[in-house]
């Protein structure tokens, strides 16, 4: 095989790894009615199995680091591949909504696997001069991800019904785990020296969250994230049952808005050539808070309807998107020797964050846009305020260096 065909289906493999965890939040969304009521239950309900997935999402971020450079790279892949079939396998047979909701929890630990190991398997498998690209290409997937998606499930709920969506879950868990056992190379010595006993590594992220650079930037952009996810969480509920539209229509809607998230991560970068991280920031906090005090005035006094909220949450989302990758890209920019400490812990705050504002929305049984779009302007103004607040706390920031992109990773 030639050095470009390794190279692709080394890429290939890698995306699709990276791709598994967006592709088991978003595909299964369209399906949220049909699973309340095949489950005799609300649709706010079945948004805990998001949370659920969010929890294991943010406590895999910590659990694979330190398990993949004990044991190498590909067995606690195999390890998560494994159990995330398993759970596929179990959501297709559930009979009750608890069930679901932890059978996604466990779903999330194993795919999690996926997501940070084809992240360490770039740097192990590519020489620093082509990483940047294969990264710009994992990033690539990762924004598809939430357009095709929620299109692909809305269609195979619509003809098949929710089971469907973790059959085909199922499926491609499969398939991957004969891909990485087949053609997926060992890229790393397993490493005993590398401790598994919690204090170290307890110390580790101590070390790090005492920067005052790391957590005054990571809390303003998981903070700022959590309006991401309130709207991932919200809007089952708020297109299919407050504005009654179906499950094809809900998935479009879905992928159009994924295009201003999307598009303002690459605006972001234009927009680097000609201004620092340090001064996009407030520009785009500022947008979400003004986008978001007219979204809750609007919302709360009943003026929303199918198109003004799809309007206001594609500016809001696009904010989201140009604040996050700065501020990745400052929160890690600290860090040389722990780097993989600060990463971990940059995404685990992001996943925990969205954890909680999903089960606070989930928590509000109503079908209405206030609890959404309380949770979205509520987590502006609070990154605003710690991003104030946290400033004055950095004597000296170190600036970014090299492009931003690799904080789109998160």
């Amino acid at each position: 095989m030639t050095k470009k065909k390794t190279y692709f289906s080394l890429i290939l493999i890698l995306g699709s790894l990276t791709a598994l965890a967006p592709f088991s939040i978003d595909m299964y969304l369209p399906g949220f009615p049909a699973i309340a009521k095949d489950l005799n239950t609300s649709a706010a309900k079945v948004a805990l199995t998001l949370s659920g997935f969010f929890i294991g999402i943010s406590a895999g971020q910590l659990l694979y680091g330190p398990l993949l450079d004990h044991f190498g790279r590909k067995k606690p892949l195999y390890f998560g591949l494994a159990l995330y079939i398993i759970a596929s396998i179990g959501c297709v047979m559930i009979k009750d909504i608890d069930s679901l909701i932890i059978l996604r929890f466990v779903q999330a630990i194993g795919s999690c696997a996926a997501t940070v190991a084809s992240v360490a398997m770039v740097r192990d498998l590519f020489p620093v001069k082509d990483s940047a690209k294969v990264f710009a290409l994992l990033i690539l997937v990762l924004g598809v991800s939430p357009m095709v998606a929620p299109t692909v499930g809305g269609y195979v709920t619509a003809a098949f019904g929710w089971h469907a969506v973790f059959i085909v879950l199922t499926a491609i868990g499969s398939v991957l785990l004969i891909a990485t056992l087949l053609w997926l190379p060992d890229s790393y010595k397993p490493d005993p020296s590398h401790s598994l006993k919690p204090r170290p590594i307890i110390n580790d992220f101590l070390s790090v969250i005492k920067e005052p650079q790391f957590y005054t930037y990571a809390f303003t952009g998981a903070i700022a994230f959590a309006g991401l996810f309130a709207y991932v969480s919200g809007s089952p509920v708020i297109f299919m049952t407050v504005f009654k539209v179906d499950e094809k229509v809900y998935s479009w809607i879905f992928a159009f808005l994924s295009i201003g998230f999307i598009g303002s991560n690459q605006v972001n970068s234009l927009l680097l050539r000609k201004f620092r991280s340090e001064q996009i920031i407030p520009a785009a906090l500022t947008g979400l808070v003004i986008i978001g005090a007219i979204f809750f005035l609007a919302s709360v006094n009943g003026w929303l309807n199918l198109g003004l909220t799809i309007t206001f949450l594609f500016f809001f989302l696009s904010c989201i998107g140009l604040a996050n990758p700065n501020t990745a890209a400052l929160s890690l920019a600290p860090f040389s020797k722990n780097a993989g400490s600060a990463s971990a812990l940059m995404g685990a705050l992001q996943m925990g964050m969205g954890s909680l504002i999903s089960v606070i929305i989930s928590a509000f049984d109503v079908s209405s846009t206030v609890p959404m779009v309380s949770a979205m302007a509520g987590s502006a103004v609070l990154a605003s305020l710690v991003y104030m607040l946290g400033k004055r706390t950095i004597k000296e920031r170190v600036e970014v260096k090299e492009s931003v992109e690799a904080g789109l990773m998160h």
